[in-house]
């Protein structure tokens, strides 16, 4: 029996020009360097897992209590910190693994992302068919995403320069205007501040599915083009 393995593959281009990422990467280089030595990339991992559970959590929390709420953004916090740090942490000291780092990073992703929507379906503040709708936009621009890096060497991790912060910072928000108002909604209270953000996020993550795929695809075709039959 053969094992097949496939050739090393070049690290993909990250591609990131949201709107908070010059001063983030400032801001994530400064807390990298101040770290204890005993405090590695995996810890930071973990903790951005960690606190995804706590997110999910915490939503669910707020069908009962609006404290929830403000435990919710209190696990944003530490996820940013977690997710955003443990690759700067990496780079800074020269210990990067970019395999295992980007199959990681991805799966904890994965993971933490359907147990926030899930959280969410149970809040009480979103629909369940939002979340499951929202849920399905995310995971179609992961997989094209995903796709993209292995097959053009383009990993984007933000669109219409948006991205993962900016989209905590804007769940915060929601949060604590929540907090503030629980009974804020839109419609004739047809669908509350979570509804109406999650159906603008699904919309705004199919028409960048859509996009990216198109793009994408065209550009491969043009690398590859179908070849013509051989002659004889």
């Amino acid at each position: 029996m053969h094992t097949i393995t496939s050739p090393p593959h070049a690290a993909p281009v990250r591609i990131q020009d949201s709107l908070l990422t010059a001063v983030e990467r400032h801001v994530l280089v400064w807390i990298a360097r101040r770290l204890p030595r005993q405090v590695h990339s995996d810890h930071l991992t973990l903790l951005a897992l960690v606190a995804m559970v706590g997110l999910g959590g915490s939503y669910w929390l707020a069908s009962v209590s609006p404290l929830g709420l403000l435990m919710a953004t209190g696990f944003l916090a530490v996820n940013w910190f977690g997710d955003s740090l443990d690759g700067t942490l990496a780079r800074v000291r020269n210990q990067q693994r970019p395999r295992f780092g980007y199959y990681v990073d991805h799966v904890v992703d994965a993971v933490g992302t359907v147990v926030l929507f899930a959280g969410l379906a149970l809040s009480g503040y979103m629909q369940p068919a939002v979340a499951a709708v929202l849920l399905i936009a995310y995971l179609l621009v992961c997989a094209e995403v995903y796709l993209a890096a292995c097959s053009i060497g383009r990993f984007e991790m933000s669109f219409l320069r948006i991205g993962p912060t900016e989209l905590r910072i804007l769940l915060s928000v929601g949060n604590l205007v929540l907090y503030l108002k629980p009974d804020a909604a839109m419609f004739d209270g047809r669908l509350s501040l979570f509804d109406m953000g999650g159906l603008i996020g699904a919309a705004g993550l199919l028409g960048t599915f859509c996009y990216s795929a198109v793009r994408n695809t065209g550009r491969l075709y043009r690398e590859e083009p179908r070849p013509t039959a051989s002659s004889g």
